[in-house]
């Protein structure tokens, strides 16, 4: 998984060099696909056949393919799509594998940065960096709203209920130290398991854009619901990832 994740960054990295020469197409209202984003799917998928032809793999921009109907590779090549097309360097490429219908595997590679958090279910969750290899990864000790730093995605054109979207939002703006909005919802969820973030919540997320984070939170500590405190599952309305302490108080905040 590491080694497809770094043979796709390779492109991305050129790419983002040049982003003002890559040839775009519109997707739909403010949701755009890259060259970039194209053909890192492409080189994730070749990676990951070359040593698992038989799993079946789902990406955001071929669709799936099936495979032998147990595992399954999903994965986001270019989750900030719209951050990497204006040249902001915050984007990742998010791969998970699904065993039986259960995530047991996620990596998730940001890049610019030359961080690489990743998760074995059981084995807890780890980063990599330029500095330091395999440091453990724990969701933060804070356990009260005022001190909490919230990441969230804001919707854009043609996409959520934006009224309700903003009722929510103030509320989480006056009772919180700050909420953050980077436009990636998989390095989100990775900066909830490192402690960066204390919550993360957002609304419309597919599984690509979550598979592996949700097992590097659950990994490090934490916990993943529904705004309302429900199971999450994919292809929910909602997403909520905090660690235990605040779990119950964001979702007051947010009903």
């Amino acid at each position: 998984m590491i080694r497809a994740a770094f043979a796709a960054a390779k492109s991305l990295k050129r790419d983002f060099g040049e982003v003002e020469h890559l040839q775009v197409s519109e997707k739909g209202p403010g949701d755009f696909v890259s060259r970039a984003d194209v053909q890192a799917e492409r080189t994730l998928r070749a990676e990951l056949a070359r040593t698992r032809p038989e799993y079946g793999f789902l990406g955001e921009e071929g669709g799936e393919t099936r495979g032998d109907g147990r595992n399954r590779w999903i994965a986001d090549p270019l989750d900030g799509t719209t951050n990497f097309l204006h040249g902001v360097p915050h984007f990742a490429i998010s791969l998970a594998l699904e065993r039986d219908g259960e995530v047991i595997a996620g990596v998730i590679y940001q890049p610019v940065s030359d961080e690489l958090f990743w998760a074995e279910k059981g084995n807890g969750a780890f980063i990599d960096t330029p500095n330091a290899r395999s440091r453990r990864l724990r969701v933060s000790g804070r356990k009260e709203l005022a001190r909490a730093l919230v990441a969230t995605g804001i919707p854009h054109i043609g996409r959520g209920d934006h009224p309700d979207y903003l009722r929510k939002l103030e509320a989480v703006m006056g009772r919180t130290a700050g909420v953050r909005r980077w436009g990636a919802a998989s390095l989100d969820l990775a900066f909830v398991a490192a402690g960066r973030y204390d919550a993360f919540f957002e609304y419309g997320l597919a599984p690509w854009d979550v598979a592996a984070g949700l097992l590097l939170v659950r990994e490090a500590g934490g916990l993943v619901n529904d705004v309302a405190g429900r199971p999450y599952a994919f292809g929910g309305p909602s997403l909520l990832a905090t660690n235990a302490d605040l779990r119950e108080p964001m979702v007051a905040l947010l009903a």
